[in-house]
């Protein structure tokens, strides 16, 4: 199973959760999931808790921007593969001018980030044990995130650094087939306890 996680201020309706799932339905499987993530990080965490510890089948994250954050999370604490595009690193950091009142453009929700929710973001920043299990894809001209924190915190993993590009990834689609390789080649169950 290949779970997708969204970006702050996204939705499953983001364009590379759409496009990789209709790549994945032309490839006839039905084993993608896109959850829709809580807005506030405590939220989304106990949501995400609950999502991998629920799994019967062997599964590997992909997280974009903030839903890299966040599988690199669940990574680190269910023994998991991820591949991160552009992720975010520093959350808190990043996301601290966003305190106060906030709307999400795809799905209308109002809702109010904190200093709580910062301390929360902070407390889930991670360590990586084992590189080895990560696919970091980033670009050098992402305009939001500076991609080469990324490229460190990720030392020894598969890396696919591009000049050029942007936040979104620019030309995600050149790489389904072997997003596809990677996830059926290192899936594993959540490592329990």
């Amino acid at each position: 199973m290949l779970i997708y996680l969204h970006g702050f201020q996204s939705s499953p309706r983001s364009w590379k959760a759409v496009q990789l799932g209709q790549y994945l339905a032309g490839q006839a499987r039905s084993d993608y999931r896109v959850p829709a993530l809580p807005s506030r990080p405590m939220a989304a965490a106990d949501a995400l808790t609950q999502l991998i510890e629920a799994q019967q089948t062997p599964l590997c994250l992909i997280g974009s921007s903030l839903g890299g954050f966040y599988s690199l999370w669940l990574a680190e604490r269910y023994g998991l593969p991820a591949i991160l595009i552009n992720p975010g690193i520093h959350a808190a950091r990043d996301l601290g001018r966003f305190q106060g009142h906030n709307v999400n453009p795809y799905t209308g929700e109002h809702y109010t980030l904190n200093e709580l929710d910062l301390a929360v973001w902070q407390a889930m920043e991670v360590p990586v044990t084992r590189p080895e299990r990560y696919w970091l894809m980033t670009q050098e001209g992402d305009e939001v995130l500076n991609y080469r924190e990324g490229v460190s915190k990720l030392a020894g993993a598969r890396q696919t650094v591009e000049a050029g590009g942007d936040h979104s990834f620019v030309g995600f689609e050149r790489f389904f087939p072997e997003i596809l390789t990677f996830a059926e080649q290192y899936a594993c169950l959540p490592r329990r306890g």
